[in-house]
């Protein structure tokens, strides 16, 4: 829901130094890589060592960087395949840090619910990305929700900073509200893949399927060495 706002409302500050870099002969790839090895870095030593507010306006700062290989790729004109995963997979990966880097400072100090809760959103935050990639694959749609990226990211780093400024029960408020969320946004991409599998089987057919018919029409790869996550 935020993602879209944010990128309008970053659009007019960030094309411009996308350009710039581009001219340069940056490449978008490498402030990908370089994004995610700086954010993955500060919330894994920032947050579990109490540099919480440092962490949070790091971290956030340099997500920015996400924006920007964005901008770039579209200044080059070419898309990249490559490029797409590769931002996918180092989204994956910050958002994992920030959530591990928050279990690790919450276990230190034996906050026990709040390490459930952060599991709960480092869990059900790469759950979510994975239900839309594996839809994706079969041929069909499991975009939206009521928690995505953008939300998980600043519902989590606003939480780590106010506790950092001695703001009481701010991050399990914030985390409370993040697990939920997310446990919800899991449901809604699991009934909007069902969803998509009966059109696509109506499409197919010229009727409208029951469950049973629609679960039929999409084959399950099991996981395995060649799924992928």
């Amino acid at each position: 829901m935020i993602n879209e706002w944010a990128r309008a409302a970053l659009k007019g500050g960030v094309e411009p130094a996308a350009a710039w870099l581009v001219r340069r002969g940056v490449h978008p790839d490498a402030v990908t890589v370089t994004g995610t090895a700086l954010s993955t870095g500060a919330a894994l030593w920032l947050i579990p060592t109490d540099h919480l507010v440092a962490g949070a306006i790091v971290v956030a700062v340099l997500a920015m960087l996400d924006v920007v290989d964005g901008a770039m790729a579209r200044a080059r004109g070419v898309k990249s395949p490559f490029g797409g995963v590769l931002d996918s997979v180092c989204d994956r990966l910050v958002d994992g840090a920030v959530f591990a880097g928050i279990t690790w400072w919450a276990a230190e100090r034996e906050l026990w619910l709040l390490v459930g809760l952060a599991l709960t959103c480092l869990v059900t935050g790469q759950l979510i990305s994975y239900i839309k990639a594996r839809a994706g694959e079969a041929g069909l749609r499991a975009d939206g929700g009521l928690v995505e990226r953008a939300e998980r990211l600043i519902l989590g780093l606003l939480g780590v900073g106010l506790v950092g400024l001695g703001v009481p029960y701010a991050l399990d408020i914030a985390l409370g509200l993040l697990a939920v969320g997310s446990v919800i946004t899991v449901g809604q991409r699991v009934v909007a893949v069902w969803h998509s599998a009966r059109e696509q089987y109506g499409a197919a057919t010229g009727h409208t399927p029951g469950r049973a018919s629609a679960d039929q029409t999409v084959e399950r790869p099991t996981d395995g060495p060649g799924a992928s996550a």
